[in-house]
């Protein structure tokens, strides 16, 4: 008997907390697992500790108490796990394989594996008569891993576009200052954002004008425990003076204009998620190209006037040509407001002319 609706739900959530465990810089994917009994019981968990270590799948099989080890037992029990079984090896060995010779007798996952390497692993489920069912809170999951989503599917890490401005849609007044358009809970939320990112990309204007530290900071101005990475892009060369020379990990730098091959260099780096700061130049070139995942404007009640904007040129020029962004999120914060959004379909490569 599979546990009941409620119960696969509950533990699909458990198993996202439980992914969240495991390190959110590494290639593979964070990745939770829980195992019900037929009356909804919780009976192991697991999750993935990193490259190398044992896939979430495994460690919540190796947690389970004896009796419940042999196979006739293992029938009554349901896997429940963020991200479709892999189906094949690595460091480690096939979880579906692990799966199947453990006699479970159901499985339910949210997000399918689209890797033609390691997929598969719910049809050799299905093949070896274990039920097996995807999609379950497919959506949280999939934000949950969208970085590394992004990276499967585009090469490339996840690009958040981060801009501040005025209702009118000004990022600093006429004389260039821009100190501070928006309140303390808005920064406060903007350096957690930085914290959960793997980079921090500005261009060399940004570097140059607003001499930035690119770090996440506490209200009193001391570095939060995780900090992005710092990337500058462009040809001019930053004087050793710079803030972002004292940043905790050394900057690194990419000549030329070339984001697309940059983000591409960055995600073999590792690195799967950026947030970009980087001034109207870099903020135009990657919408016109196609590169930004998520737009987040934090929007101030205040008129600026004048020419300073978001952006200048994306290509766009008539309304029929206009980049259409869907809103996931609206938070008030302080006065200001923060508009999350994402592209409303895939965004064309719209070449410099």
């Amino acid at each position: 008997m599979v546990p009941t609706p409620d119960a696969l739900t509950a533990a699909m959530r458990r198993a996202l907390q439980l992914a969240a465990l495991g390190p959110d810089r590494d290639v593979n994917p964070q990745v939770g697992c829980v195992i019900l009994a037929a009356d909804g019981t919780v009976v192991a968990e697991g999750w993935h500790g990193g490259s190398g270590s044992p896939h979430a799948e495994v460690v919540a099989l190796a947690g389970l108490p004896v009796p419940l080890r042999t196979p006739e037992a293992a029938r009554q029990l349901t896997a429940v796990v963020t991200l479709e079984p892999c189906n094949h090896t690595g460091r480690t060995g096939p979880c579906a394989i692990a799966l199947i010779e453990a006699g479970i007798g159901a499985v339910y996952f949210a997000v399918s594996d689209s890797d033609p390497v390691a997929g598969g692993g719910a049809d050799r489920l299905r093949a070896a008569g274990i039920p097996t069912e995807g999609g379950l809170l497919r959506a949280e999951v999939e934000r949950f891993l969208a970085p590394w989503l992004t990276y499967r599917a585009l090469g490339r890490p996840r690009v958040t576009l981060k801009w501040a401005s005025s209702l009118d849609g000004r990022t600093a007044a006429a004389d260039g200052t821009s100190q501070w358009i928006t309140g303390p809970q808005a920064r406060a939320d903007v350096h957690l954002r930085r914290s959960r990112a793997d980079a921090i990309l500005v261009g060399t204007g940004t570097a140059l004008a607003d001499n930035p530290s690119l770090t996440a900071r506490a209200a009193d101005g001391t570095l939060l425990e995780r900090q992005p990475i710092p990337v500058v892009v462009g040809d001019t060369v930053i004087p050793e003076e710079a803030a972002l020379y004292a940043h905790p990990t050394p900057p690194l730098f990419y000549p030329g204009h070339d984001l697309a091959a940059t983000l591409t260099a960055l995600g073999s780096r590792g690195i799967r998620s950026v947030f970009v700061e980087g001034g109207p130049r870099v903020a135009s070139a990657l919408v016109r190209h196609g590169l930004v995942d998520e737009v987040l404007v934090y929007l101030a009640p205040v008129l600026l006037g004048g020419p300073r904007m978001a952006l200048d040129s994306i290509g766009v020029t008539t309304i029929g040509g206009a980049r259409r962004f869907t809103p996931v999120h609206t938070h008030t914060l302080g006065e200001d407001i923060l508009i999350v959004a994402q592209p409303t379909a895939p965004i064309p490569n719209t070449e410099d002319n």
